[in-house]
């Protein structure tokens, strides 16, 4: 099926999803998580595709997995029940902000989102595409608010893939909750160009003990055009088939 995207140990039907399988996700999946254990929700899960790669990563891991576009949400459900994986990921329905209501006082111990982040573009005049794309007004600072209202205090994570005018927008607003930046990923094409994505990773306690210092790191997709670098092939050598 021409939809369908196959990992080593399981498969997504991409079909009816505003946002494919892409190297966004497929990165987040791979590098988020200091300490992959406990609980973990993946705000807007689209495919499903992040939070299989999280089960797949620790076996232990219970993950939740919200979806606010209901023909993204079924075919989630449907990629949930056929993966090795069923028993431990479970499927939301509707908006993290509603859920945040219903369930004022679960906690997690990882949040993570590959979220909607063109900010002030000319929206996609597909229905699916814009809600998978396009930030409305105040959902940075709503999902920051969730996170402050979710996470665990002690280790809880929150972490995004945002490109440089949401990454700026998302530090500004967590400084005003009490999140500190704990990680920053700069991930580049190529070794010359401008970083094109940040990943990062925001929790209530400085990793390094020390307010204002972060780990900064940084991530090479390509070592020349199609030919992928080391570090890459290295990081997604669990999932993708190709490795």
């Amino acid at each position: 099926m021409k939809n369908v995207f196959r990992f080593k140990q399981f498969s997504v039907d991409q079909t009816g999803c505003g946002m494919k399988i892409n190297t966004d996700g497929v990165l987040l999946g791979a590098l988020a998580g200091s300490s992959l254990s406990g609980r973990v929700l993946d705000i807007g899960t689209g495919t499903g595709v992040i939070a299989l790669m999280l089960a797949q990563r620790n076996h232990l891991l219970e993950v939740d997995a919200v979806e606010i576009d209901p023909s993204a949400a079924e075919r989630a459900s449907r990629n949930f029940s056929d993966s090795p994986f069923s028993s431990r990921v479970q499927l939301i329905r509707g908006s993290f902000q509603d859920y945040s209501i219903s369930y004022p006082l679960v906690s997690y111990d990882l949040i993570i989102s590959n979220p909607p982040f063109f900010l002030k573009s000319l929206k996609n005049p597909d229905v699916q595409k814009q809600v998978a794309r396009h930030a409305a007004e105040g959902f940075f600072s709503e999902l920051i608010d969730f996170a402050v209202a979710h996470l665990n205090r002690e280790r809880g994570e929150l972490w995004l893939i945002l490109p440089e005018e949401a990454y700026l927008e998302t530090c500004k607003l967590a400084s005003l909750t009490g999140l500190s930046l704990l990680k920053r990923i700069a991930v580049r094409s190529f070794k010359e160009d401008l970083p094109h994505r940040q990943v990062v990773c925001f929790g209530f306690i400085n990793v390094l003990g020390v307010v204002g210092l972060i780990v900064e790191e940084a991530l090479v997709i390509y070592d020349a055009p199609n030919c992928y670098s080391e570090v890459y092939k290295t990081l997604l050598r669990d999932f993708l088939i190709i490795f």
